[in-house]
């Protein structure tokens, strides 16, 4: 199968290439290489055709036209929060004309289905626990509100041209390949300081729960997404809340050392405690996720040992 990913040199983007060549599919990446986004060339892999440029470029359509994917991996995106509250005209254009690009190429290149990167930031602040996938959605910042806009479009091209869509709302991924310098991915940024010695910053008490889900249990979703979950929108995570100083203990320990922390307020628009009901994934998509926390920790500890 012939299958696009863009984003495809990102952080989830690239975990998914590799996921999908390794089972035998043409993957084409498409990615920007934007100073402030995910895409790196270190995360390329080599056995996909790489094509550098916006989602949101005219050329696109010659991607397209050339490369004629069965199917699209959406996972190019304005990810950072802050920026999207710095800038939402910036963030809309990117998540959401640059969906609209996307879709309406996938719809008149005979692609046959979309499988998009959603987030748990179309929930907002939970409700109730579990999160279940008809939790009411109440985003809280512009990138939360794209990613639910554009779920809307995808049910708009399926019911408009025939294009089906699996939406997948993610947890907190975390995993190799994160950037340990951003805004998130608390695992990425504390294995990165505690390798370093460099302290570390906890916000409220610390005991703020995340449901953090490994990233190549995120490909596996998307893998299986090819072909099941039609017009479906799936949570994807661990069903298990862990708080931040718990993920300090872990990773510190894993690491065989520990450094200062730095207390902080809690940030604007945080949560205090986010966990997904997971059963949909598994009844929709036969997907659970592998990968416990201890496990996903130490790949990810050893993978910046390694870089």
């Amino acid at each position: 199968m012939r299958i696009l990913v863009t984003g495809g040199a990102g952080f989830i983007g690239s975990h998914v290439v590799d996921s999908l060549i390794g089972a035998g599919h043409e993957v084409g990446i498409v990615d920007s290489f934007w100073a402030h986004g995910g895409g790196r060339r270190t995360n390329l892999n080599p056995n996909a055709q790489l094509f550098e440029l916006d989602i949101r470029d005219g050329a696109l359509a010659d991607v397209f036209a050339r490369f004629r994917p069965e199917v699209v991996s959406h996972h190019a995106a304005q990810h950072s929060v802050a920026i999207s509250t710095q800038d939402p005209g910036f963030d809309a254009d990117v998540n959401v004309r640059g969906l609209i690009n996307v879709l309406g190429l996938a719809a008149s290149n005979q692609t046959s289905k979309v499988i998009f990167a959603s987030s748990a930031a179309t929930y907002g602040t939970p409700q109730y626990l579990p999160i279940d996938e008809k939790h009411p959605q109440l985003p809280e910042s512009p990138y939360g509100i794209t990613k639910m806009v554009a779920e809307h479009y995808l049910r708009y091209f399926a019911a408009s041209a025939g294009l089906r869509y699996t939406a997948l709302r993610y947890g907190n991924v975390y995993g190799p390949r994160q950037d340990p310098n951003g805004e998130a991915g608390v695992i990425a940024i504390f294995s990165g300081r505690i390798l370093a010695g460099e302290p570390i910053r906890i916000d409220w008490d610390g005991e703020q729960q995340k449901d953090y889900v490994f990233v190549g249990d995120v490909a596996r979703a998307n893998l299986l997404a090819l072909d099941r979950a039609d017009n479906e929108i799936v949570n994807i995570g661990t069903g298990i809340g862990t708080s931040v100083n718990a993920l300090h203990q872990a990773i510190a320990s894993v690491v065989g050392k520990d450094v200062e922390i730095v207390h902080a307020p809690k940030r604007a628009g945080d949560v205090y405690r986010c966990v997904f009901e997971i059963g949909k994934a598994q009844t929709v998509l036969g997907w659970s996720p592998l990968t416990k926390l201890p496990e996903g920790i130490e790949k990810t500890v050893s993978f910046f040992k390694a870089t």
